[in-house]
Order: C-alpha cells, then structure tokens, then sequence
C-alpha cells in the first residue's frame, strides 16, 4: 500500500519507546499524517475523533487524567472505544497510567512514550510522514554535494561517471549514492538518496568495490542532499554544437520539476571532474545574479561605445 505507512517503520524511524504492543502490531498502518488530541472529548464534547489514526496523550490530557481516580482513567479511556485507534502516544516522557495499559490490552491497542513535546513531535510526524510517501523513482547516476550544490552526474554507462566523482571527492566533495540514486519529491524540492544496501559503495573499473566513508572518512558522504543541477556527461563529437556562452539555460524534468542541466562532452585528456567543479560554480554564480557571459557581453558593448 502506498497511501499509508507500517506502525513499525514509524515506531523505529521516529525512535519512540515502546511500553505495549498489540498482536498485529507487525500489520497495524497508518494513512494519516494528522494526529488525534482529544482534549475536548474528555471533558465531556462530544466531538467525533478521526478513526485511524494515532491517539496523543499530551500534557494537557495527561494532568486532566492524572488527578481523577483509577476507575475513572479507565472510564475516561474507555470514551474512545467506539474509535478505530490504531496507537497511542504519551508526549513529554510522561508516566503512562496502568489503567492506560490495562485500556491498551482489552482493546488490542499499542502503546509508547516520547520525550519531545507534542509540537516538535507533530512537526518531525508529518513531516516524515509526507517525506515516505512521496513520489519517487530511481535515476542511474552519481550524486554528490558539491561546494553545497547537490550535482547529480548522468551519462551512458561507461562514460565515466564514478571516476569523475572519485576525483570531486578526492578534492572535498561529498557522496550520496553512486550508480542508483533515489529520488523523492517533497514539496518543492527533489531529495535524494541512497538504496541502503549500496549506501556510500563506489564501483570504480579495474579497483572493483570501494567503501567511501571508511577510505576517505564521514566527512566525504552524506545521507541526502537536494538535487539542484544536473551535469550530463555524453561522449564527444566532433560535429556536434556545444554550449559555448552559457547564456541560455538548459533543463531536465524530474518528477515534474525542472532542474538546471548541464551537458558536458567526455574525451581523453579533458579534466571531467574540474569540468563538473567549473559548472558547478557558475551555476551558483548564475543563482545570486552574476552570468558570466552576459558580464563579457556588456564589456564589449560598453568597450565599442568608447570607441565611436
């Protein structure tokens, strides 16, 4: 299902303790990024709750139960019985009431705690909640940071894609995935990323398998970076016409969002990778203003104005 989400990715993802699971704990889904606070309810609104989707006891919740007494909590619990709630979560780190527990079991419903507060937990939720179901798919590349500028490199295979980021990251920059690169729209942004069995592997021709982060150090991976540019590396030929001014940008669409492309022809003796490094600073150059071209343009505009 790719409209909802395992209870038991979120639990592990989002690092929340467990004090009691249901027995389909392993098949229970969420399909909400909304959370249900049920203040209101409690003290006595009858107000309907959203069905599916997780109860949070926040501090509010959780001193209005705490001064009532046992059979009480219980009665107060048992007020959310006609809901399908597929999980309840106790904010602040605060002490979960045995008759909660007791609510828990009779009802088949899980239970755990978080230590943040319910607005640094809703926003971490959600947003982790859009980010899994995003759209995405899997581009054959090679992604790496870049001077900051997340710069996937493209190209048919064997073209020299993994050299040349071997080479970027020998000077500094820093892998995300090389040869599979997923990718996931989230909002206005294109994120990728690693599959994680391959997470930080180059494959380099005649080396075989290198491990990145162990033979140059955490300092030249990362888990995910924004994808900004494109730099697509093609074989050389002599009669096709190149880019030679830059003034005109260039795109390719991904996902439904355009990102700036640079083609690059690839033929011995050209240094592929101070070519990648070139692009790469002239497009943040190109971001704050400054086009190099259109600079040159004016000087010789201005240059023959002196000279009539």
């Amino acid at each position: 299902m790719h409209d909802s989400i395992k209870l038991k990715k979120i639990v592990e993802s989002l690092k929340l303790e467990t004090v009691y699971l249901s027995s389909d704990y392993e098949d229970v889904r969420i399909i909400s990024s909304n959370l249900n606070k049920p203040g209101l309810q409690m003290v006595g609104h009858h107000l309907e709750l959203a069905s599916n989707k997780i109860l949070i006891i926040d501090q509010q919740e959780w001193y209005f139960i705490n001064e009532k007494k046992s059979e009480d909590r219980f009665k107060i619990m048992e007020l959310f019985s006609s809901y399908k709630i597929p999980a309840i979560i106790f904010i602040s780190d605060n002490y979960i009431f045995e008759e909660v527990i007791e609510y828990a079991k009779k009802k088949n419903v899980s239970v755990f705690r978080t230590r943040e507060n319910f607005f640094n937990f809703s926003t971490k939720f959600k947003n982790y909640f859009e980010y899994e179901l995003a759209p995405v798919i899997r581009v054959h590349g090679v992604l790496l940071d870049i001077y900051g500028v997340g710069v996937l490199i493209t190209g048919d295979s064997g073209i020299g894609k993994s050299e040349t980021a071997l080479d970027l990251i020998s000077k500094g920059s820093k892998l995300i995935s090389d040869d599979t690169v997923i990718v996931k729209k989230f909002g206005d942004s294109l994120i990728g990323t690693s599959p994680d069995l391959t997470r930080y592997f180059m494959e380099i021709r005649g080396v075989g398998i290198i491990d990145v982060q162990s033979m140059f150090g955490v300092g030249y991976v990362m888990e995910s970076k924004e994808i900004e540019m494109i730099a697509h590396l093609e074989k050389w030929e002599d009669h096709k016409e190149y880019e030679r001014l830059g003034i005109d940008r260039h795109y390719e669409e991904i996902l439904g969002k355009k990102i700036v492309k640079y083609t690059l022809p690839v033929k011995p003796g050209r240094q592929n990778a101070l070519v990648v490094e070139v692009a790469t600073k002239s497009y943040k150059q190109n971001e704050i203003g400054y086009n190099a071209a259109l600079e040159l343009n004016r000087k010789i505009l201005n240059n023959k104005g002196n000279h009539e």
